[in-house]
């Protein structure tokens, strides 16, 4: 069962997830793909949260977009037929890059290597889910014939640098957020 704390953080990577898309809303009119903040909220509510609780965090978000509230990056930024869209396979990475993160840092939440380790593969479960899902898309759905190096030049080439930038940021927070829950809960233990 979930207790009020597991809630609420849970909420906050929501909401928080809903904030990035909204507020960084860039490339929608040029790209494809648009520019997000929400790989860097994906693997922070996995590294923070955990697997199920990151994964739930984002899950919600998706909800929240499919059933019509405006929460997602680009046009029309909400409703079911979101599912349609090219990018939405990203989404969906977004969900398992989150659980992929949290499941990494199950073990060892010790060293930086280890957060950047979930951070790196967070971010390939994103584009494992993500570009064959562009691909998909385009070719059976809007008809556009595309090979593969066009949606690597569409979905990964322009992003994969800030998303490692993304990654490493993403790294330091959590460590230092995780370091700093755990001074918390020693000190009150009753959190």
């Amino acid at each position: 069962m979930f207790t009020t704390k597991d809630i609420t953080y849970t909420s906050f990577f929501t909401a928080l997830a809903v904030v990035s898309a909204v507020i960084v809303r860039l490339g929608t009119g040029t790209m494809l793909v648009p520019f997000s903040l929400l790989p860097m909220v994906s693997l922070l509510s996995g590294m923070i949260l955990g697997p199920k609780l990151g994964a739930i965090s984002m899950l919600v978000y998706v909800i929240l977009g499919l059933i019509g509230v405006p929460v997602f990056a680009s046009p029309p930024y909400g409703g079911f037929t979101y599912i349609l869209k090219p990018t939405f396979g990203f989404l969906l990475g977004f969900i398992a890059s989150s659980w992929i993160t949290g499941k990494v840092l199950e073990k060892s939440k010790a060293l930086l290597r280890h957060y950047l380790l979930a951070s790196f593969l967070g971010l390939v479960v994103i584009y494992l889910v993500g570009l064959p899902y562009l691909y998909m898309v385009l070719n059976f759905y809007v008809k556009k014939t595309v090979g593969i190096v066009e949606v690597l030049k569409l979905g990964l080439f322009p992003f994969i640098l800030p998303d490692i930038i993304k990654a490493f940021i993403s790294s330091i927070f959590a460590k230092a957020i995780i370091s700093r829950l755990e001074d918390i809960s020693i000190k009150s233990p009753n959190l």
